[in-house]
């Protein structure tokens, strides 16, 4: 392939044929990469069913921990190992072997048998997969934006390099879209128990098509230039990061820019589809497709602002989004709650709960695999109202070992120490639950009550239990009913295996409205056209601090150790900063018993990536990547 880059100064004219076959090349195998990814994360339910669900809770913990640690923290090692191969042996090289590596690691995710057939070793295979995966991403990153920029013309990286900005979200697109339609296809039932598997295997087409068209390419210009002079480094890791000249560039690179997009970028798209989903109860398929309808209107202005920054600048456009991002996120976040969830933003807004702890009973619930447990009175409260939505204020009263209590309304519910109640926990659990739903039940938020199936053997025991229903025995005996056999009895867990010794047969009634609670949005209350138009001014806060990132990031770092100086801030700073945000935006919403409250988090860290890059960051659109 014909060398691109123009001299400095020279008028950019319309993108060459080359010069479009470079960003095709690089962008479709980083979009492949990042679908792979995302498939993870958005099909962790399954592959947690299919590989640690059969082990002791323990190991079931340390396999799902070392999960998510390959997928966010072993990152920034890619970008090192990878960053150092592609300063050494050349950038079209690196990037052929990390989607290699990315690709096969993905199809054999869908192929590993699961824990039933080859035991403990599968948990550990799907590690394995999973950090292959993490190094991977790690370094194609880095590799695809310094090859796109170093054939860009000059004047034209921002514009160039945007076109793999859209790859992170085309990647979630994708997989969306895919699982979406696999879904439909074949079934709910069907996909839980094998089709979540067809995501994985259809990434073999994709792998082949993005390795026979790297295949094609040639090395980029600038290091083809630096190799021939002779000017390349023999030590990247030392040069990039054991120099304080070239390491404090990585550490403005990550606190006066990275961070920020960081958080911006993943509050706009992950927890913005978390929110959806886990604080306002949109059912998941809706909110799957809320996002993506938003991450198809607002794709385009990757390009737009990458071609911006071409004149105006990269620092102007990023600053700008995390200036926006911060003043905006708080009224954009409970105008979504209004839109997706109005009888729980009602709800919130008349009644909040009170809870009363001991000193010390509360604490910070950072939850990052979704594993950890939570025993004291206090925590089991406030993690509750917490995956409920409900806002409340805790009051620290009372000698240490007194339960934590949970006022709402009229109603005072006593919670209970897990440790402490040993084999009762689980009834104590469900004793406890129940008496909170209903009393936020009666205070108007949104809860919903599945049907109950009740033998003749329980059924007045069930009434009696259940008194705010106001059922009757006699209504509910003439109704409908269903006659079930004694083994089918034990099979559907109507009985135990001893209350059903010698039973033959016993009548079953269905009671509705009398079941298991769980809160939820109507979805005939659900305000689509507003939710996406909400989402997509998020997606465009991610666009503006996302679109011109690489470019700056290219254009900081010499060219010598410009593959490996670039990944490990980049990576640092979207795998650790980012990738953390859900789980500890969680966290400060339980502590404090406001959904919003999370927020801060973005928004602090968007803050001082603002300063620092306002005082110190400096602008790099005009500088020449070919002449160092």
């Amino acid at each position: 392939m014909a060398d691109v880059a123009v001299a400095v100064g020279a008028k950019a004219g319309p993108m060459t044929r080359e010069e479009k076959k470079v960003i095709f090349a690089s962008s479709l195998g980083t979009v492949f990469e990042w679908y792979d990814f995302y498939l993870y994360g958005s099909l962790a339910t399954f592959i947690g069913a299919t590989f640690f669900s059969q082990y002791p809770e323990t190991t079931r913990n340390i396999f799902a921990l070392l999960a998510f640690a390959a997928g966010f923290l072993v990152r920034p090692f890619g970008a090192l190992v990878f960053g150092r191969l592609g300063d050494l042996v050349g950038r079209k090289y690196t990037f052929l072997v990390t989607i290699l590596i990315m690709g096969l690691s993905t199809f054999l995710v869908g192929v590993l048998p699961g824990a039933a057939s080859i035991g403990i070793a599968a948990p550990i295979l799907l590690v394995a997969l999973r950090m292959f995966q993490g190094l991977a991403l790690g370094g194609e990153y880095g590799g695809a934006a310094t090859y796109v920029a170093e054939h860009a013309p000059h004047g034209r990286r921002g514009f160039f390099t945007s076109w793999i900005q859209t790859t992170a979200t085309l990647g979630l697109f994708l997989s969306l879209v895919v699982i979406l339609g696999v879904q439909m296809a074949m079934g709910r039932e069907a996909f839980a128990a094998w089709g979540w598997r067809v995501p994985f295997l259809l990434s073999v087409i994709l792998l082949g098509v993005s390795v026979w068209i790297r295949l094609k390419m040639n090395e980029s210009p600038a290091f083809k230039k630096m190799k021939e002079e002779g000017k390349g480094s023999k030590a990247p890791l030392t040069e990039a990061f054991g120099q304080w000249r070239n390491a404090k560039i990585a550490l403005l690179a990550l606190f006066g820019a990275v961070v920020g997009q960081a958080v911006v970028w993943y509050s706009g798209q992950f927890y913005a589809l978390f929110f959806l989903q886990n604080i306002l109860k949109v059912d998941a398929q809706s909110a799957n497709l809320m996002v993506a309808a938003s991450l198809l209107l607002g794709t385009g202005f990757f390009v737009f602002f990458g071609w911006l920054s071409d004149k105006i600048g990269r620092k102007p456009i990023i600053m700008a989004g995390l200036f926006l991002a911060m003043v905006t996120y708080f009224p954009l976040f409970k105008a979504m709650t209004w839109a997706g969830n109005p009888a729980l933003a009602q709800a919130q807004e008349t009644v909040r709960a009170t809870v009363t702890a001991a000193p010390g009973d509360c604490k910070f619930q950072f939850n990052p695999t979704g594993t950890a447990k939570f025993t004291t009175s206090c925590d089991i409260a406030t993690s509750f109202l917490t995956r409920n939505s409900v806002p409340y204020d805790v009051v620290v009263a009372g000698a240490a070992g007194t339960p934590a209590t949970v006022k709402i309304g009229n109603s005072t519910i006593a919670s209970y120490d897990a440790v402490a109640s040993g084999a009762d926990a689980k009834a104590k659990d469900a004793s406890f639950q129940k008496q909170v739903n209903v009393a936020l039940q009666a205070s108007g938020y949104p809860l919903a009550r599945a049907a109950s199936k009740v033998p003749e053997a329980k059924l007045d025991a069930f009434i009696a239990a259940n008194p705010e229903l106001k059922l009757d025995a006699a209504a509910i005996r003439t109704g409908n009913k269903a006659s079930v056999s004694g083994p089918d009895l034990v099979t559907q867990k109507l009985l135990t295996a001893q209350e059903a010794t010698g039973v033959t047969e016993m009548a079953v009634y269905t009671i509705p409205g009398s079941g298991a609670f769980s809160m939820v949005a109507d979805p005939q209350a659900v305000n689509w056209v507003t939710i996406i138009a909400i989402l997509t001014v998020l997606v465009i806060y991610v666009t503006m601090v996302y679109g011109p990132i690489a470019a700056l990031l290219v254009e900081l770092f010499p060219t010598r150790i410009r593959y490996t100086g670039m990944s490990l801030p980049y990576h640092i700073g979207n795998g650790w900063f980012g990738g953390l945000l859900p789980a500890t935006a969680f966290a400060m919403s339980a502590a404090k018993g406001d959904i919003y409250y999370g927020l801060w988090y973005p928004i602090v860290f968007a803050g001082i990536t603002l300063v620092i890059g306002l005082l110190f960051l400096p602008e790099t659109k005009d500088r020449d990547i070919h002449a160092e």
